[in-house]
């Protein structure tokens, strides 16, 4: 069974010419856990630094824990390996860590990522992610990847996975958005039960102008009572919570930070106070598929 280190460097909105000196900074401070994408664009660039860095002798490829994700264009079957193929290609590697199916839901195959229908919402695909699964096992057993897994798949799609009768795979991971105003614990409960562990994404929150956990008053109490930032409090509490953790950052100095999490502690009082923050609140919804039939956020968890 693979195992997931527990802090990585999250990669989404990292623009091409940022990413690639980000991984080589957070490479040598000492991730080893990379989460990419097809859909953010920046694989090449990504391949790029952990190609050098290998060069370098910094580390190993063996060191590493690479993941990427299928993106909704590509959920049937048929273009499933090709779209693997594509983001090792981008990435110059033989094969990947992980594999998400980075949403339940399928769309229309085709150039876009993201293709819509004249009132602006996503136009599904014809596809079912229990086939889509089939096409991700044989990637397992061709090789490519060493475990795949899902992303934004609420309890009641999860379970359908799991309860899938010819199952040959497991999922290893459900990677969700998680920080403490959306602290997802039936969830992570949910899944623990059955031996899935998660990955907590947007663990920092942000990007709604509302929205500025890092400038919440118990965050920052904490933070001053532990000599520690914002940011390194809310990667602490997944940490705690036995959640891997993906912050995301192209800033040498947040990188570093972000990565000096393992020297303190927090207690049970500080975990308790950010469990209480919780107010459900969703930072990634993905508004134009709300239409689709595998929509995830409909039900509570």
């Amino acid at each position: 069974m693979e195992t997931i280190p527990a802090v990585g460097l999250g990669t989404w909105r990292a623009s091409p010419v940022e990413v690639t000196n980000a991984v080589k900074v957070a490479i040598d401070v000492g991730y080893r856990h990379f989460d990419c994408a097809y859909f953010y664009h920046n694989e090449n660039e990504i391949g790029a630094a952990i190609a050098s860095k290998i060069e370098e002798g910094v580390v190993t490829r063996e060191e590493l824990f690479v993941v990427s994700k299928l993106w909704c264009t590509h959920h049937q079957k048929s273009l499933v390996r090709s779209a693997c193929s594509e983001s090792l290609k981008a990435l110059k590697l033989d094969y990947l860590d992980l594999y998400l199916i980075h949403w339940p839901m399928g769309f229309k195959s085709g150039d876009e990522d993201l293709p819509l229908d004249n009132n602006g919402m996503v136009i599904p695909s014809e596809t079912n992610f229990l086939d889509t699964w089939e096409a991700m096992e044989d990637l397992v057993s061709a090789g490519l990847v060493k475990a795949i897994g899902v992303s934004n798949f609420n309890s009641e799609q999860l379970d359908r996975l799991l309860s899938k009768p010819d199952l040959r795979v497991k999922p290893l991971t459900n990677q969700i958005e998680c920080h403490p105003y959306l602290t997802q614990e039936k969830l992570i409960r949910f899944c623990r039960d059955r031996d899935v562990c998660v990955t907590a994404y947007r663990p920092l929150g942000g990007s709604k102008e509302t929205v500025t956990l890092l400038e919440d008053p118990v965050i920052q109490r904490i933070a001053a009572e532990h000599k520690k930032s914002p940011a390194q409090i809310l990667i602490r509490f997944q940490i705690q919570r036995k959640v891997i953790v993906i912050p995301k950052s192209i800033t040498p100095s947040r990188i570093r930070e972000n990565f000096q999490v393992f020297d303190f502690e927090l207690t049970e009082q500080d975990m308790n106070d950010l469990l209480a923050l919780n107010k459900n609140l969703r930072l990634a919804t993905l508004p134009t598929t709300k239409n689709h039939k595998d929509y995830p956020f409909y039900i509570e968890y």
